[in-house]
């Protein structure tokens, strides 16, 4: 299996999430992954290279992706909340934005608890 195969949901996932100055080349079996992204986006992209190679041991990959300014808020859920009862705080904003972005910490989104801290995709 080559490397782009290997990454293929990775590099899948960054383009479309809109990965901007999104470089995905390979050298000396190394898959080098370069762009920019909001923190939401990056951390989602780690979260599926661990699911691809736990350890992270494996050195043919490295991901480099940079933050964009204005990234993400963070919200931590309140007793009584809803994601729509979250997202009617911000201008524009819906419960399946919200629970996109949060996939990684959110199982079921009728389901969330207080205490927990989630990403409010600005």
């Amino acid at each position: 299996m080559n490397l782009k195969d290997k990454y293929g949901k990775l590099i899948s996932y960054a383009t479309s999430a809109g990965v901007q100055n999104l470089m995905v080349t390979e050298q000396n079996n190394v898959l080098y992954i370069k762009g920019a992204a909001k923190e939401s986006v990056k951390d989602y992209l780690w979260n599926l290279y661990q699911q691809i190679d736990p350890d992270m041991r494996s050195g043919d990959l490295v991901l480099d992706i940079d933050v964009l300014a204005g990234g993400d808020d963070m919200y931590e859920v309140r007793p009584g909340d809803s994601l729509s009862k979250i997202a009617s705080k911000y201008p524009g904003m819906s419960w399946n934005k919200i629970y996109e972005a949060n996939k990684d910490i959110i199982k079921d989104p009728n389901r969330i608890l207080p205490g927990q801290k989630i990403r409010i995709p600005i």
